[in-house]
């Protein structure tokens, strides 16, 4: 019998360890790494190639959805389930853009959450049923096939948004320039890019845009303090 390889994808080492039990209660499923960043999801399911990534949405250094869009790239064969405290159209929007297989509430039952996987594995797309009561045909469709849509909105480029995450997470250039293995110089050439391309031209407003996407949670965005000293 095949098993389901599934990577988890969540900040919290809590929410990694329940899922993991439950999950490899299961006689088909099989887990296979754990991930408590986005950068490392990807990292991950690139080396272990799983069937599926559960992935929370707000992970640090990488959101979930941008880790989502990557893994799709260099792993089309994983199928990432999106898995968030937020039923906002906007993001389950932005699951579709980034070619995710499914979005779930963390507050889905454990028996939804083994028939996303399930169904992922055969193709399909999942929703919680909160989700799928609103959400059009064209996204399921859209998502089914695991297709990623880009839009003419869809401006910053997958470095700049990179760059837009840790700045709203409060890292300055150095730290960016780290993180990411580029010259503090680069990071300065995206920096004014993504400001000039979205017109804001100050940390706090690229923070608040950041929010609205769903790049970072409002707890995980940098305090006003390192805002304006930015």
């Amino acid at each position: 019998m095949h098993r389901v390889r599934v990577l988890i994808a969540d900040d919290h080492t809590l929410v990694r360890q329940g899922l993991r039990s439950l999950l490899q209660a299961e006689s088909d499923i099989e887990i296979v790494g754990e991930a408590e960043t986005g950068r490392q999801a990807v990292q991950l399911a690139a080396s272990l190639r799983p069937d599926v990534v559960l992935m929370d949405i707000a992970m640090p250094l990488l959101s979930g959805l941008e880790a989502t869009r990557q893994i799709v790239k260099r792993v089309p064969s994983s199928r990432v389930l999106i898995l968030s405290s937020y039923s906002d159209d906007e993001y389950v929007h932005q699951l579709a853009e980034a070619g995710g297989a499914g979005y779930l509430l963390k507050q889905s039952t454990y028996t939804d959450v083994v028939r996303a996987i399930r169904e992922a594995t055969k193709g399909n797309a999942f929703f919680s049923p909160a989700i799928s009561k609103r959400l059009s045909n064209h996204y399921r469709e859209t998502i089914a096939r695991g297709t990623p849509v880009r839009k003419s909105t869809d401006l910053l480029t997958s470095r700049e948004t990179e760059v837009l995450q840790l700045i709203a997470e409060g890292a300055g250039n150095k730290q960016i320039a780290a993180e990411l293995g580029i010259s503090i110089k680069t990071v300065e050439r995206h920096r004014q890019r993504l400001m000039h391309k979205l017109d804001i031209h100050d940390v706090a407003g690229l923070t608040r845009y950041a929010i609205s996407k769903g790049l970072v949670e409002t707890s995980a965005a940098a305090p006003k303090t390192v805002l304006q000293s930015s």
